[in-house]
């Protein structure tokens, strides 16, 4: 039987391919390849870190919770049940049936940046040696497990491998933030790990189960919600909560990015319809494009950066979302328009000297046209990283290209990885500075920048940008 093809990163993937400045680019990298990792927006649970419980198995570490990777199995025909998503433990052989399917239909990754990070969570974290098929599956399966069984494989243990300094984790309003709290009081952690204030469905007042919600937001700040006064107080009140438990950001994630303001009369009146369940799909959107530029107020008493990732159309596909909630990987981006949408909060609110905006999109038309221009003006926006869908190699190459013409690299905003898989951290980080290293080995080649500069640059991107951006 012959031998089964062996995984190998090379050492310089990603670099550029012409010689000179590849070699300027290996000292780019090499000089930030050990920073430490900022990672100030996120969704991995704190959970995990504060009760630092074992990782069961490979499929529910690497691959259940990980939609970049379920939704291309669920486009070749594999049920996302199969998977994990939507049920309880598996079973050990459930488990490896799963990561059955994703080695067997390993070549469906070619060439997506799912295929990067995979590749370096199995060779950098595991030590496979076997590109994943459907005869090294069990191989493989085994090598993670044993692993995942040892004590170098628990959560914090893997945290303090992965050098990270800071994890932001994404949170309801109303959560109490126990896990943090705990974190935050166990002598025995030194690390960071921080809430993001993430108050979408509260601004949705059309959505099912608004009215439920804004009675809950009530409970839990003891602020009368009955009235739109108390509501915005109510909401200031968790803000605060989550500044006192190390907060540094609001994460707003909607269909459009406009943030026009009403006449308080008006707000009031809208408000009161939803509480009433009466409010019309288009009177909710009026009154949650003026929530967001409230937000925008609130964050310039509390300090809150405000972070914006709009244009997305969550649960395209409806049986998917009944069966299995949101998150799954059925979210479809949509078109964008900044440049008005914005106008209204950043007339109020751009040049406060309390207020810092991170915009980030998924519409790459708009780096050149908008959010550079409009992060090359305004002191408080921040261009944010491709994320997502564009947050591979060739969009992050157009990303730095569209907007350091307008924008230069400090106004942007360092790497967002924005991950539910935590492995996959350190590779979609390394991947970051692998790019950037080449975008700006090209302009030393081309004598536009010196080895000096270039060197300050490429720290400046991994540490000292997304310290700045988000207040840390």
């Amino acid at each position: 039987m012959p031998s089964s093809p062996a995984l190998k990163l090379h050492p310089d993937r990603l670099l550029p391919t012409e010689p000179a400045v590849r070699a300027i680019a290996r000292e780019l990298y090499e000089s930030v390849r050990q920073l430490p990792i900022i990672s100030p927006h996120g969704h991995v649970p704190a959970q995990w870190l504060a009760d630092d419980i074992p990782f069961t198995d490979p499929t529910s570490l690497l691959i259940t919770p990980d939609h970049y990777v379920n939704r291309l199995m669920h486009a070749h025909g594999v049920d996302l049940s199969e998977l994990g998503v939507g049920r309880g433990p598996l079973t050990a052989e459930e488990s490896r049936q799963a990561f059955r399917i994703v080695c067997a239909n390993w070549h469906v990754y070619r060439g997506t940046p799912v295929r990067f990070w995979f590749d370096s969570q199995l060779a950098d974290i595991f030590n496979v040696t076997v590109r994943p098929s459907a005869d090294t599956a069990d191989r493989i399966y085994d090598q993670i497990q044993e692993c995942l069984d040892s004590p170098e494989f628990r959560p914090r243990a893997l945290y303090d491998r992965f050098n990270i300094e800071v994890l932001a984790t994404t949170d309801d309003p109303c959560d109490d933030l126990a896990a943090h709290r705990r974190l935050r009081d166990d002598d025995s952690w030194s690390r960071r790990v921080i809430p993001t204030f993430r108050p979408d469905r509260y601004l949705e007042a059309a959505s099912p189960g608004w009215i439920d919600t804004v009675d809950r937001l009530a409970e839990v700040s003891g602020v009368d919600t009955s009235d739109y006064a108390g509501f915005i107080a109510a909401l200031e009140n968790r803000r605060r909560y989550f500044v006192d438990h190390g907060a540094v950001s609001s994460d707003h994630s909607h269909l459009d990015a406009r943030t026009d303001l009403l006449e308080p009369a008006e707000a009031e009146y809208l408000f009161n319809l939803a509480r009433k369940g009466e409010i019309a799909e288009h009177e909710a959107t009026m009154l949650r494009r003026h929530l967001i530029s409230e937000m925008a107020r609130m964050a310039c008493d509390d300090g809150l950066v405000m972070t914006m990732h709009p244009a997305v159309r969550r649960n395209h596909h409806l049986p998917t979302f009944e069966s299995y909630g949101a998150d799954v990987g059925t979210d479809i981006p949509v078109r964008v328009e900044f440049t008005d949408a914005l106008r209204p909060m950043l007339n109020r609110y751009g040049t406060h000297p309390n207020f810092q905006l991170v915009v980030f999109t998924l519409d790459e038309t708009v780096f050149s046209t908008e959010l550079g221009p409009l992060a090359g003006f305004y002191p408080s926006v921040y261009a944010g990283a491709p994320w997502w869908f564009i947050d591979a190699p060739e969009a992050i190459r157009r990303y730095r290209a569209a907007i350091t013409e307008s924008a230069g690299f400090t106004k942007t905003s360092g790497f967002i990885d924005d991950t539910r898989a935590f492995c996959s951290i350190p590779a979609r980080h390394d991947m970051s500075r692998r790019l950037d290293a080449s975008f700006v080995a090209q302009l030393v080649a081309e004598h536009r920048l010196d080895a000096d500069e270039a060197l300050e640059t490429v720290h400046d991107l991994v540490v000292t940008n997304p310290r700045r951006a988000f207040k840390l």
